[in-house]
């Protein structure tokens, strides 16, 4: 993986130049000292192309670093020429400018920032102890470009902000890992527990670390006082010190218990558990958003009410728990960086951004998704639009925010579940667990999602998802004839009233049960339940989908493709994407425009997990588009893999009105 800037290799950096960027930057070669120039934005620039992945154009250089009027890409060749004074050799030019483009070369460079970049990108999990330790001592040196702040150069402080709050998140990452990875109680894991502390005074499972530590050595004394001491800090923010008592006396009765003479240790017994405690959710925090726009409020404008609206938006999915928008707004008011707010709640994730209007009106917003305890950031994204209807922009670019933020913590949580013991799960990774395995549309991975959520089920009742995903896959029984089609539909419909009884104001439940009734021939009720779903939540991207596809049949053939078009939108990467193309495909047909319906079927046969009924639809289409060997080829295709599929299968699946009734006969007649 190249993460170097354009040029480099990805080999070891060899004895060539070496730049520090980690506290005052400072530049050698050879072991030797070299003067850097005094100016800030040429200092600034060597910072920002020594750390870019890939050659930056002039242009956004000019932007980066010169917010006036004037020429800034004279200035910008100016700050070039100084930088070819003391990185360019006779036999090896290192500021390489091809056309628009620059970039440096510093593939035998030893450059403390990009190497800690290069670690990371490995995942902190992954790191041995010793390369812990080596990456903790990087970091240990100081902050990005220390001392180095270029007045009248919003973009570039916005730069040099963000990279500050990721590499100080990585570095508490690394700490942790580091001090969880060395004995407990020793003193390296001590001091790597109090380095983690300095960084992130507010993290509860750092003072928890610290006080197990303590208790190990039996340097009881101190826990106290630390404890005390954290306690008063904790108060002093407005924040519950409770959870730190309760795991220091856990912490102190147990490392008594495992000195006491005589006594054969085995596992702790843990406290029991209340017959029905809260599932552990995903959490995440939503910061208020930066204003970067010149002179814009940087709080209680457009970044704050974006915030507020993805807040609400997500708290609405009901399928993690947000921290409520007073309490970020909080934390903001104190001046408490991203990062560090996740550490402070607890959470799992914490999603953070900013937004700039220029003066033509052109809004841009970016956004990021960072799990906390790593410091990796799972998903980042620019957004721009230059309409004036800043609302209307904003809801438009909230949506597909908000949407991401979702589908990133649902894989993140499906992967991370599926790495666990099967008989370890909780009831919120069984659920997870079981949606891997739905969403492969197979046989035998349906029947492994449903033993999953019927464990989630077992292990929290009070969960609505699980049960909306244990009625999917007595949906796709009924609806793939895998099983006996009257018992799957009863089974997949008791399954999703559960689910509504657990949790009525879950978009999930209500979808599971409109697809229920629309297998029990109640459509209207079916589409009441639907638009139900989308009514709790307009983010919801499956609600849109099955609408569309229930009216694609039947109903209303443009608010089809309008709806699995919203669908789309909101998830463009969507399991469920094969069957929001093949929806638009059955609409167009009906629409009379069967080329259009081709195409967008043979998308949807072409996704990797579509099944045999999605095929069926694009055989349908190519006939009736008239592309006869096309379709003749794909049936055959079909019949190989399974010889007895046919069209009383097919026509049985779904509930086509008169129109594409008369129009698959037409179609079979053209492909037998």
């Amino acid at each position: 993986m190249e993460t170097g800037t354009q040029g480099q290799g990805d080999g070891p950096p060899g004895p060539g130049v070496a730049l520090r960027l980690l506290g005052p930057m400072t530049l050698s070669r050879a072991g030797m000292a070299v003067a850097l120039p005094p100016s800030r934005k040429v200092r600034a620039l060597l910072a920002y192309l020594a750390l870019a992945a890939r050659g930056t154009t002039r242009s956004h250089l000019c932007e980066l670093l010169w917010d006036l009027p004037g020429d800034p890409r004279g200035e910008l060749r100016w700050c070039l020429s100084k930088l070819r004074a003391v990185l360019d050799e006779a036999d090896r030019p290192r500021v390489i400018a091809s056309g628009d483009s620059v970039a440096l070369d510093l593939a035998d460079g030893d450059i403390d920032a990009r190497t800690v970049i290069h670690m990371l990108q490995r995942g902190v999990a992954t790191l041995a102890v010793t390369e812990l330790e080596a990456l903790a001592a990087l970091l240990q040196r100081g902050e990005l470009l220390e001392g180095l702040e270029v007045p009248r150069s919003p973009a570039f402080s916005g730069w040099l902000a963000g990279e500050r709050r990721r590499l100080r998140a990585a570095h508490a990452a690394v700490l942790e890992h580091w001090a969880r990875s060395l004995p407990v109680g020793s003193d390296m894991a001590i001091e790597a527990l109090e380095r983690w502390l300095a960084l992130a005074p507010f993290d509860r499972r750092a003072h928890e670390c610290l006080l197990d530590a303590l208790a190990a050595r039996g340097r009881l004394r101190e826990a106290e006082e630390h404890l005390a001491a954290a306690g008063r800090r904790f108060e002093a923010e407005g924040q519950d010190w409770g959870p730190l008592a309760h795991a220091w006396r856990a912490a102190r009765s147990r490392h008594a218990i495992a000195a006491t003479p005589g006594v054969v240790m085995t596992a702790p017994a843990a406290p029991p558990e209340p017959a029905l405690a809260p599932t552990r959710r995903a959490s995440i925090a939503v910061m208020p958003f930066a204003d970067r726009t010149p002179g814009g409020a940087l709080r209680g404008g457009l970044g704050d009410g974006l915030a507020r609206d993805v807040t609400l938006r997500l708290a609405r999915l009901r399928s993690v728990f947000v921290i409520a928008e007073g309490t970020m707004a909080t934390l903001a008011e104190r001046h408490v960086d991203s990062e560090d707010a996740g550490r402070r709640l607890d959470v799992d994730y914490i999603a953070s951004g900013w937004l700039r209007r220029g003066p033509d009106g052109h809004l841009v917003v970016s956004v990021q998704l960072t799990q906390t305890r790593s410091g990796q950031v799972l998903w980042a994204e620019e957004f721009s639009a230059g309409r004036d209807d800043t609302f209307l922009v904003l809801e438009e670019i909230g949506n597909r925010i908000v949407t991401a933020i979702a589908n990133q913590i649902e894989a993140a949580e499906r992967n991370r579940a599926i790495l666990k013991n099967p008989n370890c799960l909780d009831a919120w990774e069984a659920h997870h667990r079981g949606l891997w395995h739905m969403f492969r549309f197979d046989r035998e991975d349906n029947e492994q999602a449903r033993q999953f959520f019927r464990t989630a089920v077992r292990l929290d009742p009070t969960f609505s998802r699980p049960h909306a995903g244990l009625s999917f896959t007595h949906f796709q029984d009924a609806f793939l004839g895998w099983r006996e089609r009257a018992s799957a539909i009863q089974q997949a419909y008791a399954a999703a009233a559960e689910g509504v009884m657990a949790d009525a104001h879950d978009p999930a439940s209500h979808w599971a049960l409109g697809r229920a009734l629309w297998l029990m021939d109640r459509e209207d009720e079916a589409v009441r339940e639907l638009q139900s779903a989308i009514d709790l939540s307009p983010n919801f991207a499956l609600g849109h989908y099955t609408l569309g596809f229930v009216q694609a049949q039947s109903g209303d053939a443009e608010s089809a493709i309008a709806e699995v078009d919203q669908a789309r939108a909101l998830s463009p990467m969507d399991p469920l994407l094969f069957g929001m193309l093949a929806s638009r495909a059955l609409a167009l047909l009906r629409l009379g425009r069967c080329e259009e319906a081709a195409d967008w079927a043979l998308r949807s046969a072409a996704r990797p997990n579509a099944h045999v009924h999605i095929r069926a639809i694009a055989v349908f289409c190519l006939a009736m588009a008239g592309r006869t060997e096309e379709a003749k080829a794909l049936a055959a295709a079909i019949r190989r893999t399974q010889p007895r599929y046919g069209l009383a299968d097919f026509g049985q699946a779904f509930k086509f009105g008169p129109e594409l009734q008369g129009l698959l006969r037409q179609a079979a007649s053209l492909v037998p």
